[in-house]
């Protein structure tokens, strides 16, 4: 597998694609049109040390292979990089795409609360395939903001800009965290598939006693199998279910522990370490924050 291209700076971006030197080194917003590479260049894979939010569409041939999935582009994606992560490609020409990039180095941030708040939104730690759809009330509001990015950027610098333009990134990664929490809603079907794969996956992970030989399965190893990063699982069961991965998978425990008590005779410590824990301590505490009774009162109360 060939190693990302590693882009150190906004500087040898601008270089990289064939743009004009940035107005400011440290924040900049271009379209894909502006994009000067050769017709057939192919970008496979990238790493940045900067914040990256983009919008695609329009690719050639109406659709492109973007992660594992062919998306239509007539709406738009967006899709969000942190500092370090790769951005990986299959196939994709960047000549024909339309949209926009904005790219932001965190000392951007420095001194401005949104430094740390950025880090909260999880999905800057999503995978490609896990972007963004935007209806076209959505996309208009988001090119507002970056209309008036870029006309911050390229006016003149006085004592105002920086605390507009932080200001502007903020309000724009609010309204991506609201259009997410909408596309978890409204994407029924695909969330509803991945609901009953999870729930396939966690009883087959139950019926077969692994929770006894592996231990309670990470939100890590969940989500691998199903193929999704760790946060966007979060975030799509929290707005189905009101619970993260982790709590899911804490509820399902606590429901297979309520099953031992309710219809075995084995020990409440032989009951955890056959839910996988190594102390029995540790199952006593989780089974009383989650029910409100210790599992041998939960046990008492059916004799």
């Amino acid at each position: 597998m060939k190693a990302p291209t590693k882009v150190p700076s906004i500087n040898a971006l601008h270089q990289f694609l064939g743009l004009n030197k940035p107005s400011n080194p440290l924040i900049s917003v271009f379209n894909f049109d502006d994009v000067k590479l050769e017709p057939e260049t192919i970008l496979n894979a990238i790493t940045t040390d900067f914040y990256v939010v983009a919008l695609k569409k329009d690719c050639a041939g109406g659709k492109c292979k973007y992660g594992q999935q062919y998306y239509d582009f007539d709406e738009g994606i967006m899709y969000f990089i942190a500092p370090h992560q790769v951005l990986q490609f299959e196939d994709v020409l960047l000549n024909g795409v339309k949209g926009f990039v904005l790219v932001v180095h965190p000392d951007f941030l420095h001194s401005y609360p949104l430094a740390s708040e950025i880090k909260k939104y999880g999905y800057f730690s999503y995978v490609s395939n896990e972007a963004l759809h935007l209806s076209e009330k959505e996309e208009n509001a988001i090119m507002h903001i970056i209309d008036n990015i870029n006309k911050e950027i390229d006016d003149n610098m006085d004592a105002y800009t920086q605390d507009l333009l932080v200001s502007n990134i903020d309000l724009l990664l609010k309204y991506c965290d609201r259009f997410y929490n909408r596309q978890f809603l409204t994407r029924k079907k695909v969330n509803n598939d991945l609901l009953t794969k999870l729930e396939a996956l966690l009883d087959e992970y139950f019926k077969n006693d692994k929770l006894a030989d592996n231990g309670i399965p990470t939100v890590l190893f969940v989500a691998n199998e199903l193929n999704l990063s760790p946060n966007y699982l979060s975030d799509m069961l929290r707005a189905h279910t009101r619970q993260t991965t982790q709590q899911h998978i804490q509820y399902r425990v606590i429901e297979k522990a309520k099953e031992l008590l309710s219809t075995t005779s084995m020990s409440v410590s032989e009951i955890a370490y056959h839910l996988g824990f190594e102390h029995a301590q540790s199952f006593h505490r989780l089974f009383k924050t989650r029910t409100s009774v210790s599992p041998l009162e939960f046990r008492q109360s059916f004799n």
